[in-house]
């Protein structure tokens, strides 16, 4: 970017990049996509639960068939939070004067207006779709896209255990899609604290980096000495796919997607799928109690911990990777002032995503198709190097 586009509203990156409400440029984008909302497994029979992303705040709720459905936050009648009401079939009743809405939206019932027909009252509501245990919303304009983008071979193999997640950090969403591009932070903010299973794997070796377009978003390949490459499959706009290490040489490698979906510009839900081979039973067991111990950690809830006495957590591999990422990402500010960094050539990842970001965002306010995103129909081998599974 050069120093003439700073206050055009389409390149400015403190006007744009970091925008998420329905009436701003990067906000109407990221509506054109699917985006997980929650994790299944945290919404039960005939539940409801407040939800706020892309800067709405609206409710998630589990009808009795099972299915999930996303409507306001909020009772048209008096403006009471409607995940405080109770399920009825499909249908949604708000606890303060029993309006009743189904999943779309559509006002039901009003008891105590005498409606003979059907109220002229209608709420927000948005298609879910649920996968490899994530609810997720299309809440753009007109007919969903087909659900395809999101999904990865290994999420759908029977011979996988998938475990889903999502945590909450107090800072921008795009600050963190762009460490998904800086492979060089790897050699540093891995190795801080105390290096992990991750950190051996990688080793401190600075990585020569090369970016390549795709169908679906963007191949990183950092490669360092000792034929050592890392491939990282990014999808348009907001979701890291990579294979980590778990705890040590003795787990299988992890099959990792995380989404970085803005809660609003100062908040990100940072939502996983993770995808381990099945290898026996006992096996199964003990990697399912340490994902089911993992959920329970959160950086957020240690945070003066980690920057103030650089406590780090006990696990040595996805809790200590969290921790490393969460310093350096919420270390930018809640959203980072990019007129003050100072780019390099290390950073050409961070370039090579805000032109596709700029290309796109132009593209959709000029009212022109943006380019056709579609999930990969190649598979690309991404290599386990450093820490092998042992057979």
């Amino acid at each position: 970017m050069t120093v003439s586009e700073r206050g055009n509203p389409l390149t400015d990156p403190l006007n744009l990049l970091s925008q998420t409400a329905p009436n701003t440029t990067m906000g109407a984008l990221l509506r054109r996509f699917w985006q997980p909302i929650a994790v299944a497994k945290e919404l039960g029979p005939r539940a409801a639960k407040r939800i706020r992303i892309l800067s709405e705040d609206l409710t998630l709720y589990r009808g009795e068939s099972g299915r999930a459905y996303l409507v306001g936050g909020r009772c048209a009648h008096r403006s009471t939070l409607l995940h405080t009401g109770w399920i009825e079939g499909e249908r949604i009743r708000c606890m303060y004067h029993g309006w009743q809405y189904d999943g779309s939206g559509q006002c039901i019932e009003r008891p105590a207006e005498g409606d003979k027909g059907l109220p002229n009252v209608k709420i927000v509501s948005y298609p879910t779709y649920e996968y490899a245990g994530l609810i997720f919303a299309f809440m753009g304009e007109g007919q969903p896209p087909e659900f395809e983008l999101p999904r990865k071979a290994a999420f759908e193999r029977p011979d996988y255990l998938i475990f889903a997640k999502a945590q909450v950090w107090p800072c921008n969403w795009f600050q963190q899609v762009e460490n998904s591009f800086d492979a060089v932070h790897v050699s540093f903010a891995h190795r801080w604290g105390q290096v992990g299973a991750f950190g051996e794997a990688v080793t401190a070796a600075l990585p020569q980096l090369e970016y390549f377009e795709t169908d679906a978003g963007v191949r990183q390949i950092a490669t360092r000495p000792g034929d050592n490459p890392r491939i990282n499959e990014w999808t348009f706009p907001n979701n890291n796919y990579l294979i980590v290490p778990c705890r040590n040489r003795n787990d299988p490698w992890v099959e990792n997607s995380v989404w970085m979906v803005p809660i609003d510009d100062e908040h990100t839900m940072r939502i996983q799928i993770r995808a381990v081979e099945s290898r026996s039973p006992a096996a199964d067991a003990d990697i399912s109690a340490y994902f089911n111990e993992d959920d329970d950690y959160n950086p957020a809830d240690y945070h003066d911990d980690l920057f103030n006495s650089k406590k780090m957590p006990a696990d040595p591999g996805f809790a200590l990777i969290s921790a490393q990422d969460y310093v350096a990402q919420v270390g930018q500010g809640t959203i980072t002032d990019r007129t003050q960094e100072r780019l390099g050539k290390s950073d050409k990842g961070i370039v090579f995503l805000r032109r596709i970001f700029w290309r796109e965002l132009k593209a959709n306010v000029e009212g022109r198709p943006i380019k056709q995103w579609r999930k990969l129909r190649e598979t690309v081998e991404m290599p386990k190097q450093g820490m092998q599974a042992e057979a």
